[in-house]
């Protein structure tokens, strides 16, 4: 793993880093999205539905 890691860095070193922020920043994407959508106004069907623990509570 390390050998295939060091290939892709010396051949292509932007390419590592693009890929490494572009799947970060999708993970932070999902993850604020779903605090947002779980703290908004609830889709017709979804009002009686608990919100997960684990996450916050936002005030208004």
């Amino acid at each position: 793993m390390t050998l295939l890691l060091e290939t892709v860095v010396e051949e292509a070193p932007y390419a590592f880093s693009l890929t490494s922020v572009g799947i970060i920043g999708f993970i932070a994407a999902v993850t604020i999205g779903s605090i947002a959508w779980y703290n908004s106004k609830r889709p017709v069907g979804w009002e009686d539905k608990e919100k997960p623990d684990i996450v916050p509570d936002v005030k208004k």
